[in-house]
């Protein structure tokens, strides 16, 4: 079996070697820069993982694995425009650098591009790869939709926000880990199994980013810290908060919520003022609970496979990276 580091660096030679055939060069650029930024390329490693934990080979899932890749782009270079986000990986994103328009019709065109790669599934298994992305696609537009509407209201549950992890970003995991199983001959309970750990190792991987954009080291995250709490996202962390605060508690947090700092100065003040609320009411050690939790949840889907459960240990160690990553 090859490891993350092995599959990764497979992965990101394939990335090197897309091409853009087609006219209007403006409109392949921003694409190309946002490859270019790198990342852990989690959602294709586990594609190829998967694929190879049942047919000991990772080619047939290469192209499938970068389209889902391409796919995952698409929806980070809308998210962010979305988000009026000023960096992703520690760079401009590309509503920054380019604009508005450009940002959305390339993203456009990146996810035309993804299912091209999608498509070069093996025969055998491209009709079920192919139900499956569809209709997750759609789940992460839902998830996505629901992140916007929870803008709105103060009265987002703890469930409700899970509900929208798990759409937004939980379902993409999965799916990967699903496509490379059935593209390496898995059958419908094995296959069905990985999709589960997807889900829940996409909740924890969640929960790990609300905590990181609070509590991460800038340098190593990538981007700065205390995002959400300056746009009063609706994250696990605020949520809580919003249930547990009382009293002189809960004025000072509503009153931080109604704030929208515009100098550097004031929006470290919010962003202090915010993560000490957090803080008093022990909602790290909370959060870092669920997260376990989920992470447990996961686990006990690797050990009702059929496959030698060696062949599972390079899922189960990255399962363990993901909950101690620092970015």
């Amino acid at each position: 079996m090859r490891s993350a580091t092995e599959i990764q660096k497979l992965i990101e030679e394939q990335i090197a070697g897309i091409t853009y055939s087609h006219p209007a060069p403006g409109l392949f650029e921003p694409i190309a820069y946002i490859l270019s930024l790198g990342g852990k390329r989690l959602r294709p490693v586990l594609t190829a993982m998967a694929c190879e934990i049942f047919s000991n080979e990772v080619t047939p899932s290469l192209a499938p694995a970068v389209g889902l890749e391409l796919f995952h782009n698409f929806t980070l270079l809308h998210d962010d425009l979305m988000d009026r986000a000023d960096k992703r990986r520690g760079k401009l994103t590309v509503h920054k650098k380019w604009n508005d328009n450009t940002a959305i019709l390339s993203g456009d065109a990146l996810h035309v591009l993804s299912l091209e790669y999608i498509l070069q599934a093996p025969p055998q298994a491209l009709r079920e790869v192919l139900e499956l992305f569809t209709r997750t696609a759609m789940e992460v537009c839902a998830g996505q939709q629901f992140d916007m509407e929870f803008e709105q209201r103060m009265d987002v549950t703890k469930e409700e926000y899970l509900e929208m992890i798990r759409l937004k970003t939980a379902v993409l995991l999965a799916c990967c880990l699903k496509t490379g199983a059935l593209i390496g001959g898995a059958d419908s309970n094995d296959a069905d199994a990985l999709y589960r750990f997807g889900i829940n190792i996409g909740l924890a991987f969640q929960l790990k980013d609300d905590l990181l954009d609070v509590y991460a080291d800038t340098a190593k995250f990538g981007k700065n810290i205390g995002g959400d709490i300056l746009c009063n996202k609706k994250t696990y962390l605020l949520i809580s908060a919003l249930e547990l605060a009382e009293g002189k508690t809960k004025i000072q947090l509503l009153e931080q919520l109604k704030r929208d700092p515009v100098s550097e100065a004031e929006r470290a003040d919010k962003i202090a003022k915010v993560t000490a609320i957090y803080n008093q009411l022990g909602l790290k050690g909370c959060i870092e609970q669920t997260m376990n939790d989920y992470y447990k949840a996961a686990i006990l889907c690797l050990s009702g496979m059929t496959v030698n459960k060696e062949r599972l240990t390079v899922l189960s160690q990255l399962a363990t990276d993901l909950m101690y990553r620092e970015s």
